[in-house]
């Protein structure tokens, strides 16, 4: 094949070539490893197909071949520092692979690996060397590798071995793993070795330097380690996993020596330099190249569900992102949001081989912007602190930035920790991370449930240090009642040893069936009971102001309440029943979300409530009726399949790696309650929850709206509270109903009609009035008298209506020549008046606004206005006709002799 092959062409060939041989071609799997908690993001071609090699799950093919999206950015896998700087470390590559399920093994991996190589893509065999394992750690070196590579005509001195680190392969420490065998490519002599600089000898394919690139990764898939460090079992069934970059076979393919300079970025890096106005050079070259790869990294992750965020995938996503757009602006001078462009142009060229990126492409675009405007906000501010503690450091020889500025810049302007540390670092710089995190505990320690400072919460730590956690006994049973002893009674912010009637008082109990408010689920209320019923309390809420504490906020309704009395406690049951409907509810209506809106969706906030719940959620664009529709019916299906639920307390390492999702604003440790509350949801939390989803009863959406940037909200309500907002509904549609004397069901189509009905009556209403007034006009100007030598018009017209008036003076005006016209008329019980001027009259000294006045002044009102127009109004609309005659006098008395 000729090297000019384009990178899809280099695809495309590798993927037909082993379909030729029997290979199913699979799509690439997420980037979010699916069901699989070990790993951030799929890293290799092979993780899709773990299960499939330790034979805990069958398919229906032995033999397969993929072009797998992979991301290396976090975790064991991280290059994201090298990235730019390097011919050839990328956050997201492309991993060509063939794979063999218990099929074939070493014989004929090696047999296709050498023909495509050679053959298919017509590499020179001159330039190629391959390694096999040398056998460390107890395993032996693999020399049926090496006699199989010498059976296709590799030259024996061109078969090296290599230890452990470069030609053992395993993903990660535990999982599938075995020798690997690999095909390196000599680029040239005359590439620059870090070895030769430095006066030793180059170490040929095993040398750090880029003159030997490896091309190819034949894994020879025979063992699998259960547990890290553990000695390695054979596979029932020995197979292979390939791995071969895109990006590098590509750059070989075209005779380039680095990957960016192939057409897998050649697109992408022009649009980074127009935008910039800079040519790719050496000097712009390392920042054009983060941009390039840092935008095809958000590209694919985005499209596959990742959100910038601060934890986990979303921390290493908005690190990616940040990164790129802070070399855009500070290294590339790109001083408007760019990067987003850049993404959309990833995109265009990848779209046809990755239809996802077309298909998110509204949402991935926005999902860029977002973050770039708010980034470029934290950026400016954080830049311009750290110049002025880094000048203060120069000043004075200082070398490390002190964790109060780092702790400063992450809390005040939301600068995030490890940019200070890398824009530090970039300009010879250390920070005093251990400083900036012991401020970090500190000030968490200082606040209460309310954000308060530490003098509220010093008594109830007090109370727990001497006492124990509250026993919660709201998960047993019904867990509606119980029994306990109070161990503390805090009253405007000291303890006391008692209360009586109508005192407010804090009450904290060593067991207690109340749901301290927490993860959005509100406090129980309810009742305590002592001295056999003459003491009485309501309570009014329970909290947890420090964590293993419940305290309730009770109002003293009868009798004395000591500390050490026992006492009876009781939850109101409907309010709890509605809570646990409404939390449940919560937990399917969040994975109805991410079935109908995406994966993408997260929880961003949730409020639960006996009588309606609230969830916010990551999403960029209202959902539509169609799309809220379908939640609905997804989340009452579930409701109505009555599946039990189910509670299980776990270590929160298992928890996580069962794939329990967490509920926003929860803190967890070491031990978690995951709660299933129907096989499609599963989540870790702590609140009480149905027994069967269908207690939950019908679920309505009575709104979604947006409350900030990037985050809508759900208010729903579940059970009596939704039989009750649909009644409310059909009483509002059957008043409606009544009114157009129709059925509820006809309601649209008659309202449709009546607006119809309407308009075509205030149509006609309107031409009527027209055709009547020009009609009139004829013989109201005939009822015109001389006054002087002008014509004076004064005449009534009823209701008064200002436009209609208006009009009317216009018209009257033009057709009398010289003249005055008045007319008035009633509306709502008030005298309305205008009078119109000829400009001859005006022009006498004769005023509109003077005579309007006057003429005002007999209906009770005031008036003025221009001396070509006027209008006046007053209360007393039965003295219209007096000031209607008065014009004459008027006009006469104002004439001029």
């Amino acid at each position: 094949m000729p090297s000019a092959l384009t990178a899809s062409q280099i695809r495309e060939a590798f993927l037909q070539f082993f379909e030729e041989r029997a290979h199913r071609r699979v799509a690439s799997s997420s980037l979010v490893p699916v069901g699989d908690q070990t790993l951030l993001f799929t890293n290799a071609g092979m993780v899709q197909f773990k299960d499939v090699f330790t034979g805990r799950e069958q398919r229906d093919y032995r033999r397969a071949t993929t072009s797998q999206k992979c991301v290396r950015a976090g975790g064991k896998h991280n290059d994201l520092d090298n990235v730019g700087y390097t011919a050839r470390h990328h956050t997201f590559f492309e991993m060509l692979g063939n794979f063999s399920f218990g099929d074939y093994f070493k014989a004929d991996a090696i047999s296709f690996a050498w023909e495509f190589v050679t053959k298919r893509l017509g590499l020179s065999t001159d330039r190629l060397a391959v390694t096999v394992f040398n056998g460390e750690n107890n395993i032996p070196w693999d020399e049926e590798a090496f006699e199989l590579w010498a059976k296709q005509g590799v030259s024996r001195d061109r078969i090296l071995k290599l230890g452990y680190k470069d030609n053992f392969w395993a993903m990660g420490d535990t999982g599938p793993c075995g020798p690997c065998s690999e095909i390196h490519y000599h680029q040239g002599d005359d590439i620059p070795c870090v070895e030769e600089a430095a006066g030793r000898k180059c170490q040929g394919v095993a040398c750090d330097c880029d003159r030997w690139l490896e091309i190819w990764n034949l894994v020879f898939m025979q063992f699998e380690r259960k547990e890290k460090d553990a000695p390695l079992i054979p596979l029932p069934k020995p197979s292979i996993d390939t791995g071969a970059g895109l990006e590098r076979i590509a750059s070989v393919v075209q005779g380039k020596r680095s990957n960016y300079d192939t057409d897998l970025f050649q697109g992408i890096l022009a649009t980074v330099s127009q935008l910039c106005g800079k040519p790719y050079t050496q000097e712009t070259g390392a920042s054009q190249r983060v941009v390039a790869d840092h935008a095809r990294a958000t590209a694919f992750l985005v499209a596959d569900g990742v959100q910038p965020s601060n934890v986990a995938r979303g921390y290493v996503l908005r690190r990616i992102m940040r990164r790129a757009i802070r070399h855009g602006d500070q290294q590339l001078g790109i001083k408007e949001p760019f990067f987003f462009k850049v993404v959309d142009r990833v995109i265009e060229l990848m779209g046809d081989a990755f239809p996802e990126l077309r298909d998110g492409r509204t949402f991935i675009l926005e999902v860029a912007k977002h973050e770039e405007e708010g980034f470029r906000r934290t950026l400016d501010r954080g830049l311009k602190l750290m110049d002025e503690e880094l000048a203060k450091l120069q000043a004075s020889g200082g070398k490390m930035i002190s964790g109060d500025v780092v702790y400063l810049l992450h809390g005040t302007y939301g600068f995030p920790w490890d940019l200070t540390q890398i824009i530090a670092r970039e300009r010879g710089y250390d920070v005093d991370l251990e400083g900036f995190k012991k401020l970090q505990e500190e000030e968490a320690a200082k606040q209460d449930f309310h954000g308060e400072k530490k003098s509220t919460t010093d008594i109830f730590q007090d109370v727990l240090a001497r006492t124990a956690p509250t026993q919660f006994l709201g998960y047993d049973g019904e867990g509606h009642e119980g029994e306990g002893s109070v161990l503390a009674l805090v009253q405007d912010g000291v303890e006391v040893p008692q209360v009586s009637a109508g005192a407010t008082v804090d009450v904290v109990l060593d067991r207690t069936p109340f749901y301290g408010e927490s993860g959005g689920q509100l406090g129980d209320t309810g009742r305590i009971v002592a001295h056999g019923g003459k003491t009485v309390v309501q309570v009014k809420d329970a909290q947890r102001p420090v964590q293993g504490l419940i305290v309730h906020s009770v109002e003293v309704k009868e009798g004395t309440l000591k500390v050490g009395d026992m006492v009876q406690t009781s939850v109101d049951v409907e309010r709890r029943k509605s809570i646990r409907a409404n939390h449940s509810a919560t937990h399917l209506l969040h994975k109805a979300l991410k079935r109908v809106l995406g994966e993408h969706v997260k929880q961003a906030g949730s409020v639960v409530a006996p009588d309606f719940l609230r969830f916010d959620f990551s999403h960029f664009s209202p959902a539509t009726q169609e799309q809220l529709e379908q939640v609905e019916d997804l989340v009452n299906t579930w409701v109505r399949d009555n599946a039990d639920a189910q509670t299980r307390v776990m270590n929160i390492d298992d928890a996580k790696k069962s794939g329990a999702v967490a509920m926003f604003g929860e803190k967890y440790g070491e031990t978690v309650r995951v709660v299933t509350v129907h096989p499609e949801s599963t989540e870790l939390c702590g609140g009480t929850h149905v027994k069967r989803s269908g207690d939950i009863g019908l679920f309505k959406v009575t709104s979604e709206s947006g409350v900030a940037s990037g985050v809508r909200r759900i208010v729903a309500v579940t059970g009596v509270g939704a039989l009750q907002f649909v009644r409310e509904q059909e009483h509002e549609l059957k008043k409606v109903a009544a009114l157009l004397r129709t059925n509820p069901k006809e309601v649209a189509v008659r309202v449709e009609a009546t607006q119809k009905r309407v308009k075509e009556l205030e149509r006609k209403v309107e031409e009527v009035s027209v055709k009547a007034q020009s009609a009139s006009q004829k013989d109201l100007l005939d009822q015109a008298r001389e006054v002087n030598g002008m014509k004076v018009l004064a005449t009534r017209v009823d209701p008064a209506d200002d436009k209609v008036f208006r009009g009317m003076a216009d018209q009257l005006r033009d057709r009398i020549g010289s003249g005055v016209i008045a007319i008035g008329g009633e509306k709502d019980g008030r005298a309305v008046i205008l009078v119109a001027a000829t400009k001859d009259v005006v022009a006498k000294g004769i005023s509109a606004g003077n005579l309007v006045r006057e003429m005002a002044k007999e209906v009770g009102g005031k008036g003025g206005g221009k001396p070509d127009m006027a209008q006046a109004g007053g209360p007393d609309a039965d003295k219209l006709p007096v000031a209607l005659e008065k014009l004459f006098e008027l006009v006469k008395g104002a004439s001029p002799a």
